[in-house]
């Protein structure tokens, strides 16, 4: 709630904007949305061209965090 609650929203969106743009990168689309966030905006210079991006997550081993694991793997 309160301040964490707004962080939580910004780091959804700013990972949300990240999945735009490498969906964008992977389809080869004409548009690639790297304003859509200052995250996305930072790394333009290193996502685009002839670049290339590896992104690493972690999943917890819990049945607890099946759910947000299963999600997490969906993104990468």
């Amino acid at each position: 709630s309160g301040e964490r609650q707004k962080e939580a929203r910004c780091i959804n969106s700013s990972l949300s904007a990240l999945g735009d743009v490498i969906a964008a990168l992977g389809s080869k689309s004409a548009h690639v949305p790297f304003r859509n966030s200052k995250l996305t905006y930072l790394l333009q210079d290193s996502m685009s061209k002839q670049n290339k991006v590896m992104m690493i997550v972690q999943t917890a081993p819990t049945a607890y965090n099946v759910p947000e694991s299963l999600c997490t793997l969906g993104f990468g």
